[in-house]
């Protein structure tokens, strides 16, 4: 387990997936630590713990990363989607869209948190792999691009798009087969995913919606995987891709969008290498480009959908370390105030991640410790084997790399309200998300009156 003992000698700041910490973190002369120009250790104590901290200037340099990128390796149109599953909020969508970025988004929830946040609805894309009729009427009702990943998507939509009224536009989900090295509950691609049609269902789908006056499909999608290192097999998915884009051209289909997912990995502790995302954009742009040249197609509308690498490293979640208890002289364990249900990755998909004291980062290391959730859990660990210097009690313990899948899976697991959030930047602090208090875990229950006590 990964902790500072130089702050981010080789930190690449144009490309802030590769960074451990957001590219504002430094150190002030007492060597306590800081992000967006706003000290860890007071932020804590003005906000409380835990806390979600993000850093407005890694979000908005990782946005424009992707358009420069795309513009200078990507000959035709391209647009870059954010994955909102990542965190959706309405800051995050608002500082997306003013980048110019539009936005996947899965669920009602997540639409009406990108349309409120001021997404351009040309400009959004609707996922999902059990739409309701309730979220594909709001999709459609707001002239966002609809994903078709199943029959049911499309006997859904002939039936709620009535004869005469404008056509949806239609992007088709399929899987490539494509696997990379990732966990096993984020691939997407292979075969027997749940997302998306078949390949060889392709030819069969394309005749099927030839004719249809509810829809016109204009583009493709696959996606194959998530906290990917590797850029060959994105060279293998733009060839199955240009493969299905000229047989759908070919029966009919005015087909002018290749959306080729995300999955672009971070750096959470010292020994992660991911690309660049400027590699990244590289490698996908000009394996469709060549793809294309070959068989002579006009290039598409070259979509891409990064999460992870826009939000994960902008983000550091802070909690006061609290009990302590001695196992041996070879395990500590250190309680803090939050856990498994402000961060679920480690107990769900053993995920590691880097962290620090934000008062002493870079002392020198006398103790190994094992960071333990206040959960009702054994598997409630946070981190193992984290190196720290002496401290006192209730210190704040910073925790790297919590921009992305931290908020979007909390939890009330145990009645445990869920953090409040905040956005750094020029050495100020906005409020984006409220803490929840107790008392609001209670506004949906409902106790019927047969089952209150009578006097």
């Amino acid at each position: 387990m990964s902790s500072f003992t130089s702050f981010e000698k080789d930190q690449d700041k144009s490309s802030p997936n590769r960074n451990i910490a957001p590219i504002t973190a430094e150190l002030d002369s007492n060597q306590r630590l800081s992000v967006g120009g706003c000290n860890l250790k007071k932020l804590a104590k003005e906000y409380g713990t835990p806390l979600y901290v993000l850093d407005e200037l890694t979000l908005r340099t990782s946005c424009r990363e992707y358009n420069k990128s795309l513009k200078k390796f990507y000959p035709g149109e391209s647009l870059a989607l954010y994955a909102s599953k990542a965190n959706s909020s309405l800051i995050l969508s608002n500082i997306v869209s003013t980048e110019g970025l539009g936005i996947d988004v899965v669920s009602e929830g997540e639409l009406i948190t990108a349309l409120r946040g001021g997404v351009n609805p040309n400009k959004i894309v609707f996922h999902g792999n059990n739409k309701s009729r309730k979220e594909l009427l709001l999709a459609y009702r707001n002239d966002v691009m609809i994903v078709l990943d199943n029959q049911h998507d499309i006997d859904q939509l002939q039936d709620l798009i009535l004869p005469g009224e404008r056509r949806a536009k239609l992007i088709l989900r399929f899987t490539p087969g494509i696997e990379c090295h990732t966990h096993e509950y984020i691939k997407t691609g292979q075969f027997d995913s749940k997302f998306g049609f078949n390949h060889e269902e392709l030819e069969s789908i394309f005749i099927q919606l030839k004719n249809i006056q509810w829809g016109k499909l204009i583009g493709l999608h696959a996606h194959i995987g998530s906290q990917i290192f590797e850029v060959e097999p994105h060279r293998d998915l733009a060839d199955v891709m240009v493969e299905a884009l000229q047989l759908g051209r070919s029966i009919g289909h005015p087909i002018d969008v290749l959306n080729v997912g995300g999955g672009l990995g971070i750096r959470y502790i010292s020994s992660d290498d991911p690309p660049s995302i400027s590699n990244w954009v590289k490698v996908v742009a000009k394996s469709v480009t060549e793809a294309c040249n070959r068989r002579d197609l006009k290039l598409p509308l070259l979509m891409c959908e990064p999460g992870r690498s826009i939000v994960g490293t902008a983000g550091i979640t802070l909690y006061t370390i609290g009990a302590k208890k001695i196992i041996s002289k070879d395990k500590t364990y250190l309680s803090v105030d939050g856990g498994m249900s402000d961060n679920p990755r480690p107990i769900t998909y053993q995920s590691e991640y880097s962290a620090c004291l934000v008062e002493n980062p870079i002392s020198e290391k006398k103790e190994s410790f094992s960071i333990a959730g206040k959960h009702c859990e054994s598997g409630d660990v946070l981190l193992n084997n984290l190196q720290l210097p002496t401290f006192k009690n209730e210190e704040i313990l910073g925790v790297f790399g919590t921009g992305a899948y931290n908020f979007s899976m909390s939890s009330n697991y145990n009645r445990i309200p869920k953090p409040a959030g905040i956005i750094v930047s020029n050495g100020e602090s906005h409020l984006i998300q409220r803490r929840e208090l107790p008392e609001d875990l209670l506004r949906n229950d409902i106790l019927p009156d047969r089952f209150i006590a009578k006097g």
